[in-house]
């Protein structure tokens, strides 16, 4: 049987297939474990191959790339929409077949190696940024409780919590005293990783041109350009800046019928850490217009002046989220045109 179109449910050990010819008729199911499932594409003539964009799926989009199959992932929440009935790893397959036959549901690029690991680094330092404030915290909390006050901040802990160890004079109980030395020792352990792992980002990021474009744009460094680098992989798959920002999640939902329509709030679609990235951008960007407004006001931006003006209609929250849009605009721009970006004075004539 030559089947053109073999859909592939992926999982750890056991993997769903579902075969289809020309016509699209399910022709044939198979059900393999991760040796048999090899073993299978090794056989065959290349075709084409649907999976959904899972976390494995770049791995085996590269591993049958390289044996000449076709592969597509595709948007797991839009294949979700085909499946009937009860979810089962055959309707899951079925589904995958029904959904590549639209045309609209656009593929997911397959990630390189290189940026999957680039993903992953970003993964392990959020968690042990996260790992890092619940020790602060807990530092603070102990200390507040024997009536010592440190004011918030990483900094200031660093700096406090060793001399107020050290110091006999401090009312610390003593068995406290050593407890808190070791919660020290591990905040000062996760920062020396967070850096270790930040210089391999920077690394990184002197290889890739694209990154170095990224980070000329204000608010946008190292971790949000080598980020939206290793995660977009190729900006060319959104036909325009609003694509891209709707992708994020940074544009209004929408909710019309008829004559009446209606915009509501960001949509939070798409990568949760992306947006946050570009968020945090948007507010660094909003405070130093801010500050450059007091200090010198005829010097500023156009972007710094919509900036400040937003936040004068708006208030902040909603003027740092209109900006993070924004910002996703820009990085279309610079990113599809392989230009560094250039700010525009305040009196510069509009495009």
């Amino acid at each position: 049987m030559n089947a053109t179109t073999i859909a592939v449910d992926l999982a750890k050990n056991v993997f769903e297939l579902a075969l289809a010819d020309a016509h699209g008729k399910l022709a044939a199911r198979r059900r393999l474990s991760r040796r048999q499932f090899e073993r299978f594409f090794h056989n065959r003539p290349p075709c084409r191959v649907v999976m959904e964009a899972c976390g494995s799926a770049h791995h085996w989009g590269r591993y049958l790339t390289r044996l000449g199959f076709f592969v597509e992932l595709l948007p797991a929440q839009y294949v979700r929409a085909y499946v009937r009935r009860n979810k089962t790893d055959r309707a899951d397959a079925e589904a995958l077949l029904e959904a590549s036959r639209c045309a609209e549901l656009k593929p997911v690029p397959v990630k390189s190696a290189e940026q999957q690991a680039i993903c992953a680094l970003h993964r392990i330092r959020a968690q042990w940024m996260a790992s890092r404030t619940a020790r602060i915290n807990a530092l603070r909390g102990l200390l507040r409780e024997q009536g010592i006050i440190i004011a918030a901040g990483a900094h200031t802990v660093r700096a406090r919590v060793p001399e107020l160890i050290e110091d006999a004079q401090t009312p610390i109980p003593r068995p406290l005293r050593h407890g808190l030395w070791l919660l020290y020792q591990e905040l000062a352990a996760l920062e020396e990783r967070i850096a270790d792992l930040e210089r391999e980002l920077r690394d990184y990021a002197r290889q890739q041109p694209v990154v170095a474009q990224l980070k000329s744009i204000p608010g946008i460094g190292l971790l949000t350009a080598t980020a939206l680098h290793a995660q977009v992989g190729d900006i060319r798959s959104f036909a325009k800046g609003r694509h891209f920002a709707s992708w994020l999640g940074l544009t209004p939902r929408e909710y019309s019928s008829g004559q009446h329509r209606y915009l509501g709030r960001i949509s939070k679609r798409g990568d949760t850490y992306l947006r946050c990235l570009l968020v945090h951008g948007a507010r660094a960007v909003l405070l130093a217009a801010q500050r450059a407004q007091r200090t010198r006001p005829t010097q500023l931006s156009r972007l710094q002046r919509s900036a400040i003006d937003l936040h004068a209609r708006v208030g902040h929250n909603k003027a740092a989220v209109a900006l993070a849009n924004k910002l996703a605009r820009i990085v279309w721009a610079v990113w599809s045109k392989q230009t560094v970006y250039l700010p525009q004075p305040e009196s510069a004539a509009a495009n």
